[in-house]
């Protein structure tokens, strides 16, 4: 378990290669609550060292460094030819710095580091050349709480800059039954001070997050960078199937309730729905983005010798159109109700969750496709199934992202792993990203 109190030695130099950024997340991975694996969570000792370890990297470029009311970390860097007050124009580059337990080391973090080098880049270039062609600030935030690991309740910090905050999340307890309110006091903040990290008064002209993909298509396509069109609006519930319990040696096939096989039969028309939506062989579902899973499945009462009786499952469901996600919802839960009914059975759900999608705007993927050229790769743009800070953020201001190719794929897990020079091919797309901003926004 880390020091979660102390500055480690190499936090004082500044992040200016693709190799400081990787050292710099080996050394945010140490900062954890647990022994065996990443795991750093809102609130927490943990969170309040790597904002400061961060802290130290933007101190050791000559950037401005502050802590908001909900807790989260911000950087800044501001050319001489424009006023210092925070109210001239600026693009935000950020992402989170929280953790699922058990985490890899690059998934959010990897994207604060990255705006972190973007912003050590362009003031020493400032410096070097006597000034600088931005027309903007720039802002770096590294975000308390994307993941909802603690609490539940995701995107904390990029809600609240959104003016988003909701005065009810302050009851909702962690595991070890403390508040988020009590949290936040313990942190040194309020709930009071979280809604006043909003920006809506006077909001950035853009966000962009630099974020690993997630998932296996750039690697797939042998390709470093991606642009991402939008981020897949989400829906859950639990599932439940109702039948008879009976013993499993006295009771006809013809006669059984079994919760399990409507539950499977369903699970399998959940899979192939999905299947042919992606594959286009539903003209009336024409969204390649769309997914559909079920998670998890607890049956009752779960006796080797007992017909289950009750089967509890969860779905999650995502689109880039939420009206072509509904669409596909409707169906799967009248399928469920129509399995019930020929097997004896009832069949009831509840919503746990629902996030509309976001696009991302085309001028700032615009950018980043200029972004991704620089680098000598051909830009390609792909959607995002995976939840973002920038679906908060998109309430504030346009939004893009940009992503980094991961080894398979795999994510919230120790064997999330990139390339240098991956690395390096995105720090110098977000750069060039950045001025395709200022091109434009002169």
């Amino acid at each position: 378990m880390s020091d979660a109190g102390s500055m480690r030695p190499d936090a004082i130099a500044p992040l200016e290669t693709a190799a400081d950024v990787l050292a710099a997340c080996d050394t945010l991975a140490a900062i954890s609550r647990s022994d065996s694996g990443i795991d750093r969570r809102y609130l927490t000792p943990e969170h309040a060292a790597a904002n400061a370890t961060t802290a130290g990297w933007l101190k050791a470029a000559g950037l401005q460094s502050w802590q908001d009311g909900a807790g989260n970390l911000w950087g800044r860097w501001c050319p001489e030819t424009l006023s210092s007050e925070r109210e001239v124009p600026r693009l935000v580059i950020g992402s989170h710095l929280d953790s699922v337990p058990d985490a890899g080391r690059y998934d959010g973090i990897l994207g604060v580091l990255l705006g972190v080098a973007a912003l050590t880049h362009f003031r020493q270039r400032a410096e070097e050349s006597g000034g600088s062609r931005l027309p903007f600030a720039l802002e770096v935030v590294g975000f308390g709480d994307e993941e909802g690991t603690r609490f539940g309740a995701t995107l904390l910090g990029s809600h609240a800059i959104a003016g988003r905050w909701q005065p009810g999340w302050e009851i909702v307890e962690d595991e070890d039954g403390i508040s988020l309110g009590d949290a936040l006091e313990r942190f040194g903040l309020s709930g009071q001070t979280a809604a006043r990290a909003s920006l809506q008064e006077n909001p950035p002209l853009g966000y962009l997050e630099v974020h690993i993909e997630q998932g296996p298509v750039l690697e797939a396509e042998n390709l470093a960078l991606g642009t991402v069109t939008g981020i897949a609006g989400a829906r859950r519930f639990a599932v439940n199937f109702v039948g008879q319990a009976g013993h499993a040696g006295t009771t006809p096939m013809a006669l059984r309730q079994d919760a399990l096989c409507a539950a499977a039969e369903w699970t399998l028309a959940v899979e192939a729905l999905a299947r042919d939506v992606q594959a286009g062989r539903r003209a009336d579902m024409a969204d390649h983005s769309l997914v559909a899973t079920v998670g998890c499945c607890e049956l009752r009462p779960g006796a080797v010798n007992v017909i289950p009786g009750g089967a509890a499952l969860s779905l999650d469901i995502r689109a880039l159109d939420d009206a072509q996600r509904d669409r596909a919802l409707d169906e799967l839960l009248n399928e469920a109700h129509r399995i019930a009914a020929r097997r004896g059975l009832t069949f009831h759900c509840e919503q746990t969750h629902a996030a509309d999608a976001v696009a991302c705007d085309e001028g700032l993927m615009q950018a980043v496709d200029a972004g991704i050229a620089v680098t000598g790769q051909t830009p390609f743009r792909l959607p995002s199934g995976a939840g973002h800070d920038a679906m908060a953020v998109s309430h504030l201001c346009p939004v893009g992202m940009l992503f980094l190719r991961c080894e398979r794929g795999i994510s919230h897990h120790p064997l999330e792993a990139v390339t240098e020079d991956d690395v390096a091919k995105a720090l110098a797309a977000l750069i060039a990203s950045i001025e395709a901003v200022a091109a434009k926004y002169v």
